[in-house]
């Protein structure tokens, strides 16, 4: 029968060991203990003395080392009830941090709207007061009918930007301008001596889409380095995202305010407020186009400073598609 060996040899050449201090414990040994531990945690010293005359197998183990034992069960027992309480305590608190970012991320999207709705009341107000300082009839026909004509979201609602369906009219509209551009079918080419008219005219940037290498993960970063205006372009002062809507085709709709600095000390710096489009085609190629909301559509967001000008900006982006490049002179 194995039975419990107290490492203090006396004999051992390490002089400097601490004697009777670690007992190591058979099988045997450590089921009678937990057996006695289970119905008496913390038996007194009578209580571990009759432990070792009813237990044969503990007759070499001092009433001391039992003690110690004990002892250490309890610490056991304690640290592991604590940790169950500190592990139920970090999901609740886990599960409580996602309901806060969630709720964070939805009063941010509620901010933006807000301050984009308080831009187009401001507008809207400040364009009344104008128009009805003259009540007479002449000038009311007259201002109705300019009104009218610069304003044709009148006559078709489903051009407003106050609505979804409305962003998304605005934003068919500018893929379908932009992407005239991009294919060339919009543009008056002008013949060059020595060079073909058309797309083979201007320079291409290739990036492969079939390959693990870096050139794969930069084609995908193309568009938000475009995006990203302020980081490439020095006259940009400040870029706003206002409004973030996803569309049933995958796409995403941006109201964006952009402000550029003073070409020269003459002239006031610019304003731009756009919508910005990113659709992916039928074909598989992918578009970012950007074009102004004009005062009719919300474009003008409240009362600027004298220092801006409301500029605009005809359609652009950027039109990603996979060609084949041929070497020609």
């Amino acid at each position: 029968m194995m039975m419990a060996h107290s490492m203090d040899d006396r004999d051992s050449p390490d002089k400097g060991f601490d004697s009777g201090k670690y007992v190591r414990y058979t099988p045997e040994q450590v089921e009678a203990l937990e057996r006695v531990y289970a119905e008496c945690p913390k038996p007194s010293s009578l209580r571990r003395q009759q432990l070792i005359r009813e237990c044969p197998i503990l007759c070499n183990i001092e009433p001391r080392q039992i003690k110690v034992w004990f002892q250490n069960r309890r610490c056991r027992e304690k640290q592991r009830k604590e940790s169950a309480r500190l592990q139920t305590v970090n999901r609740k608190l886990s599960a409580m941090n996602k309901l806060l970012m969630e709720e964070n991320d939805r009063l941010q999207k509620q901010v933006s709207h807000l301050v984009y709705e308080n831009g187009f009341m401001k507008h809207r107000i400040h364009t009344a007061s104008g128009t009805t300082t003259d009540n007479s009839c002449e000038s009311v026909v007259v201002s109705g009918q300019q009104r009218q004509q610069q304003n044709p979201t009148h006559q078709h609602p489903q051009r407003d930007a106050n609505n979804p369906a409305g962003l998304l009219s605005i934003a068919e509209e500018t893929l379908a301008e932009f992407l005239c551009k991009a294919t060339g079918t919009a543009i008056d080419w002008v013949q060059m001596i020595g060079m073909k008219p058309g797309l083979d005219s201007i320079g291409i940037a290739a990036v492969s889409r079939n390959c693990s290498g870096i050139a794969a993960p930069a084609c995908g970063l193309v568009a938000e380095i475009l995006k990203d205006r302020r980081s490439w372009f020095r006259d940009c002062r400040c870029i706003e995202t206002l409004s973030v809507l996803p569309t049933g085709n995958g796409g995403t709709i941006e109201l964006v305010n952009t402000q550029l600095y003073a070409p020269t000390t003459l002239a006031a710096a610019r304003d731009f407020w756009t919508l910005r489009y990113s659709t992916s085609l039928e074909d598989g190629s992918y578009m970012v186009c950007e074009r102004s909301l004009t005062t009719a559509t919300g474009g003008t967001h409240g009362l600027l400073s004298s220092s801006f000008v409301i500029a605009k900006m005809l359609s652009n982006g950027c039109f990603k598609c996979s060609c084949s490049l041929e070497a020609s002179s």
